[in-house]
């Protein structure tokens, strides 16, 4: 009775869509209008991804950390390394770089050797000033440059890895952009229109290579490249799906009509997008090349299978409504399986992969809709496909593959099951080598300039990536007390002696400087003041932090002085060396901070993007039980089997151990872009086992409940489509490997990867495991046969 419903269901939709053609399209095309309406609301994304849930504790403390000192991803830093900078001719481009940037309206700070500034006493009036470093006066002697050249490099120890390293004689500047405009639209065109700019005349006026790095600027570019690289993969995705469709179809139009619908499909995508206000993300980005690579199959079981029943009957009517209710049903089927295994990213509790997951899900179904109704209209209005048409139906390697397919699973189930138990041994090996990468620059493109920037910086002065230490004295003023000074100033050796970071800069750095100035400048004075010069230096250096827009140290104690503030910068570290690292942190840490005296937190964007990656990678193995789990009983409602539900399971979870084993094995780590992995080929791989699982069901039906007969005639009928689908798949998902993102290409690459070995499970194990699952049937069915 329930089979009768639902196929009377199927036979009434047909008829709906088939009488209601006309209205069906405006209406599609009405959507489709509305939804590229919305691209207007579309536009990059300017912030780093957040990784981790909005109620995790490294959320709150950074933005606890946010609430007292503001924005600190606000940094560009731009650099050199060049013997002849201190000429006449270098300065005075360089002066006109920095002055220029300093009076831009983004621009909060500017801290470079033109304008640089150094602390002096005055007697009289008992404070420190901030003098000018160079008399512009005298730039234009080659001689006293060079004396501005000794002298930074020996007299001013305050610089030291801030603007210069002595060791190798590099130079760099820190631009400070404006807090409330580093996360907006305008921080673009200020990068793009108004600094490339500036560096590029001064590059092409004194021959000087410029490197220019920092989270605003990196963040800027990345997001201009990754911009680019849309167009490039839906135009990749398209040409390659389609192309592969047409060496297969030979026909002109089932391809022209599988593109509209995969335009219709990508414009849906940024529409959905646009509608929700999600930005454009890495991740959102190559939803509409997944879109097309998707959608392609839906043309490709739809037109199939309307091209067989022309072949057989050749009744367009009959065929169209067999389009729809044949194939409807699984094709929904592999479609919820494919959208379930996106929307498993929405339980992960982090925003960036709830967007992506949601999206793509909704679009998966959008564009699954699309061709359910517009092939079966659109042919509806064209003539019978002719011969040649139907000629790729009977082609020689098509019937030779599934000829050799059958023989194996026939006679040598046995090899079959050894193979896939030692590639599952084997792919078990390499999952326990996989890692864990939490780099904030990992997934950026190694080709890039400013990636080699980075390398130029982590080799210079260790890193641009901050990392910040808050100190909460639980007092007012209580970080001036020269105990906590003292602390502080033990803490930053500690940094100081870590490699992977950068000098330390916190009000401990004044307070040195000040000694040294009340010292009359002399370097071997640059240390903390004893207790009997404490009095007169920091009297001196506390009405030297009056004049705020000189003060270069204001934002690192917050106004009630209970709150300090230590940053560095490290190298772009992986997961692993930065947990290291924040143990040797946190040891010392808890040896000189006691905490009922003092609340002492790590934080920073690097420091919160690792730890939201090693979330991610935690949670991996539940999202992906979920979408098993929600994926079996979808399975179990339609085949009302558990030994079909197994053997489904069994046969596409190998994909995924092998895609991990080769993780492991080529040092592929687990990374925001390569976690997408698993969900994604588990959900799609699987499609093609619903596929010949539905047909194996109705053909059992057909058949009388004989098993062997049933099992080949789904394995020939749905072995075309399989093998059509997953080399449009394979090869589509390559695409990706054209990227100049890392994470981008090991994402291509992994779920081709996948989808090889799920096309030989599915046409080889699949097939296999049903006829050992149904073992007892398959031997009376052999004894009957006998007999007669």
């Amino acid at each position: 009775m329930k089979n009768a419903i639902q196929v009377g269901f199927w036979e009434k939709l047909a008829r709906i869509i088939l009488k209601n053609r006309i209205t069906i399209l405006i209406i599609l095309s009405a959507l489709t209008i509305f939804l590229g309406y919305q691209w207007k609301n579309l536009s990059m994304t300017y912030t780093e991804a957040n990784l981790l849930p909005k109620d995790h504790i490294a959320n709150k403390e950074y933005q606890k950390f946010l609430d007292k000192f503001g924005e600190e991803g606000n940094l560009v830093v731009i650099g050199f390394q060049d013997k002849n900078f201190f000429k006449p001719k270098n300065y005075a481009a360089w002066n006109e770089l920095m002055t220029g940037l300093k009076k831009s309206k983004e621009v909060d700070l500017v801290v470079s050797l033109n304008d640089l500034k150094k602390l002096e006493k005055d007697t009289v009036n008992e404070k420190f000033v901030l003098a000018p470093f160079i008399d512009q006066n005298k730039t234009l002697d080659p001689a006293y440059l060079k004396s501005v050249q000794h002298d930074l490099f020996n007299n001013l120890p305050f610089y030291e890895g801030l603007l210069f390293n002595k060791e190798t004689g590099s130079v760099r500047s820190a631009v400070y952009i404006n807090k409330k405009l580093v996360n907006t639209a305008e921080r673009k065109t200020f990068i793009l229109k108004n600094l490339v700019p500036k560096i590029a005349k001064f590059e092409k006026t004194t021959g000087i290579d410029l490197k220019v790095s920092g989270m605003p600027y990196i963040r800027t570019i990345n997001a201009d490249n990754m911009k680019g690289e849309i167009g490039l993969f839906i135009g990749a995705s398209l040409l390659t799906v389609s192309l592969i469709f047409f060496f297969f179809f030979r026909s002109f139009r089932a391809t022209f009509i599988s593109i509209c619908i995969l335009i219709v499909g990508v414009t849906w995508s940024f529409g959905t997008l646009g509608l929700f206000g999600y930005k454009i993300t890495i991740l959102t980005a190559i939803i509409p090349p997944l879109i097309i690579v998707i959608g392609i199959t839906n043309c490709i079981f739809l037109i199939n299978k309307y091209q067989q029943e022309i072949k057989i009957h050749n009744n367009q009517a009959k065929a169209l409504q067999r389009v729809i209710s044949k194939i409807g049903s699984s094709t929904l089927m592999t479609n919820l399986t494919a959208a379930i295994g996106f929307a498993t990213l929405m339980i992960t509790g982090n925003e960036l992969l709830f967007e992506f997951g949601l999206v793509t899900s909704i679009n998966v179904l959008s564009v699954y809709t699309l061709t359910l109704f517009i092939v079966p209209i659109i042919y509806s209005f064209m003539p019978l496909p002719k011969a040649k048409h139907l000629y790729h139906l009977d082609k020689t390697y098509i019937s030779t593959l599934l000829n050799a397919v059958a023989t194996i699973v026939k006679g040598k189930k046995t090899i079959v099951y050894i193979i896939y138990a030692v590639l599952f041994v084997v792919s078990l090996n390499g999952v326990r080598q996989m890692k864990v990468s939490g780099s904030l620059i990992g997934e950026m493109p190694k080709s890039a300039s400013f990636f080699k920037d980075i390398l130029f910086y982590e080799k210079e002065f260790n890193g641009v990536m901050p990392l910040e230490i808050m100190i909460d004295t639980k007092k007012k003023k209580g970080v001036m007390k020269p105990a906590t000074i003292r602390k502080m100033d033990e803490l930053q050796n500690t940094i100081s002696e870590i490699p992977e970071l950068a000098k330390p800069v916190s009000v401990v750095n004044l307070v040195k400087y000040a000694k040294q100035a009340f010292y009359n400048g002399n370097p071997e004075y640059y240390q903390l003041p004893t207790s009997q010069e404490q009095t007169f230096i920091l009297g001196y250096a506390k009405n030297a932090t009056k004049n705020s827009k000189e003060n270069l140290m204001k934002a690192y104690v917050d106004s009630t002085g209970q709150y300090a503030r230590i940053t560095t910068f490290m190298k772009d570290i992986g997961t692993d060396e930065m947990a290291k690292v924040e143990g040797k942190l946190r040891k010392k840490i808890n040896e000189i901070f006691p905490k009922d005296r003092f609340e002492v937190t790590i934080t920073g964007k690097a420091l919160v993007f690792q730890k939201g990656t090693t979330y991610l990678a935690h949670n991996l193995i539940e999202s992906l039980l979920f979408a098993i789990l929600t994926i079996a009983i979808l399975m179990l409602y339609l085949f009302r089997s558990f030994k079909m539900v197994a053997a489904s399971l069994i046969t596409n979870i190998l994909p995924l151990c092998i895609t991990s084993g080769l993780m492991g094995y080529f040092g592929i780590p687990l990374k925001p872009s390569t976690i997408l992995v698993f969900s994604i080929a588990f959900g799609i791989s699987v499609d093609n086992a619903i596929q010949f699982m539905a047909k194996y069901k109705h053909d059992l039906i057909q058949n009388r409940g004989k098993v062997k007969k049933s099992v080949f005639s789904a394995l020939r009928e749905t072995g075309v489509s399989t093998f059509y689908t997953s080399v449009v798949l394979i090869l589509g998902f390559a695409t990706f490997t054209l990227s100049s993102f890392s994470g981008t290409i090991a994402l291509g690459g992994l779920i081709s990867c996948t989808l090889v070995f799920a096309m030989f499970a599915n046409l080889v194990v699949l097939p296999s495991l049903v006829l050992t699952f149904e073992k007892k049937k398959t031997k009376k069915e052999e004894l009957e046969n006998l007999e007669k």
